[in-house]
């Protein structure tokens, strides 16, 4: 997958792996530093929570105007330098006795930045990495990624938190980023269209790309839905299999990895899919699969429940690299920052409405009826994309991003100008 596309694609995919599964043990190392070391209540492990996520809402537009006039090659450098430096003073704090509550806080904020950063920056350029052709490859690899990290990454963070205690373990983390820093720092990054003046720019220019391309708005519309919608199933998980179900926390951990091998599964199978029913119905199918878990959920049936996950894992694969591939292939070339930002700024805003929602509905409703409900969001969305020109695509549209100088197939151009092959690599 990553070793079919370019050298230069690579080194990127390299570095983003290492630095995913170090942050997959963060995830669960960080909020245990809060329980077990700070002795946090739940408002202010809700807070620490709300700080992760803040980031993406308070900064997400303008994040993709810095990234659009910065050099994403030294975004990834200097966020992923800063991430070190962030995450190893925990441990430092530690060992010295001078951890406090609101370091965390510091921390999950500005790591939280960094990271829209990163991921913005690393998005963004891979377009300019590989050939049109190895896009939807190069997307899978990249999905690939995360879904090896969300897998793994809680296992070893459990064997790190035993073995060294959970502050210790956001070692592993910090050094990640140090490999990431190296496979950043030999990237070379190619030419790209000249950023806008800075009068030119606009917070809004992301989302004008969005809702004025025939097929990005039903597939942006269509993504909130379901983000929100789908959100509202993750918090109810743990909640309804062990208060309604009386099930045995291996079984939890068992439904969570069984959706992460089917992730994994389902992105190595994505390209293929696509290619066989068509970009726009590997994306239909895709959200189609993953609605069904939320029903299969409220049966209570234990065989049903494992089949929802492994459905919602294939479908988050199918669904996820096709909905990638559209957007980095059909945005301005010099607007590809502003426009990632854009989407993600509108997606997870829509988690954090659901999230909330799935809360309030649950204490009204029944955790069972919620979990019905938010099927039904998901296949809304659905619907929304199954009614525009996206169930028709089979692949990439003709019309892309901004024209640029020509240039031979597989090429890309580098700041001294010169061409080389992606063979060459």
């Amino acid at each position: 997958m990553a070793w079919v596309v370019s050298g230069e694609f690579r080194k990127l995919w390299i570095g983003q792996l290492v630095s995913g599964a170090g942050s997959a043990i963060t995830t669960v190392a960080l909020p245990l530093v809060a329980v077990v070391n700070l002795q946090a209540s739940a408002v202010e492990m809700g807070a620490l929570s709300a700080l992760t996520i803040a980031p993406h809402l308070v900064l997400g537009l303008q994040a993709g105007v810095w990234v659009d006039r910065w050099s994403r090659r030294r975004v990834l450098i200097w966020t992923d330098i800063g991430r070190l430096l962030l995450l190893g003073s925990i441990p430092a704090a530690a060992a010295l006795g001078w951890l406090q509550l609101g370091q965390l806080y510091v921390v999950a904020v500005l790591t939280g930045v960094l990271a829209l950063l990163s991921d913005t920056a690393s998005q963004t350029l891979i377009p300019f990495l590989v050939s049109r052709v190895d896009l939807m490859r190069a997307n899978s690899a990249a999905l690939l990624n995360a879904n090896l990290a969300t897998t793994a990454g809680p296992s070893v963070a459990g064997f790190l938190v035993q073995v060294l205690s959970a502050p210790f373990a956001i070692v592993v983390d910090a050094a990640s980023y140090l490999v990431s820093t190296i496979a950043a720092y030999r990237l070379k990054e190619p030419e790209r269209p000249p950023a806008p003046e800075r009068s030119e720019v606009r917070l809004s220019a992301g989302l004008q790309v969005l809702f004025s391309n025939r097929v990005l708005t039903p597939l942006v519309v269509s993504a909130m839905i379901a983000a929100m919608a789908g959100a509202m199933q993750g918090p109810l998980v743990v909640l309804f299999l062990v208060r309604e179900l009386h099930k045995p926390p291996a079984f939890v951990g068992l439904t969570i990895t069984t959706f992460g091998v089917a992730a994994v599964v389902g992105t190595l199978f994505a390209g293929t899919w696509c290619r066989r029913v068509g970009i726009g119905r590997s994306y239909l199918s895709g959200v189609f699969l993953a609605s069904l878990n939320g029903a299969a959920l409220a049966t209570g049936q234990t065989p049903l429940i494992l089949l929802g996950q492994v459905l919602a894992g294939l479908g988050m694969s199918l669904f996820g690299v096709p909905q990638r591939t559209l957007r980095l292939a059909l945005a301005p070339a010099q607007l590809l920052g502003q426009v990632t930002s854009a989407w993600r700024t509108l997606v997870i805003g829509g988690q954090t409405v659901g999230a909330l929602a799935s809360g309030l509905l649950a204490s009204a409703l029944q955790i069972r009826t919620t979990l019905l409900i938010a099927t039904a969001g998901m296949l809304a969305g659905l619907v929304v994309a199954g009614c525009s020109p996206v169930r028709g695509l089979h692949a990439l549209p003709e019309e892309t991003r901004a024209p640029e100088e020509p240039r031979a197939p597989g090429e890309t151009r580098f700041p001294d100008g010169e061409g080389r092959s992606m063979a060459e690599h």
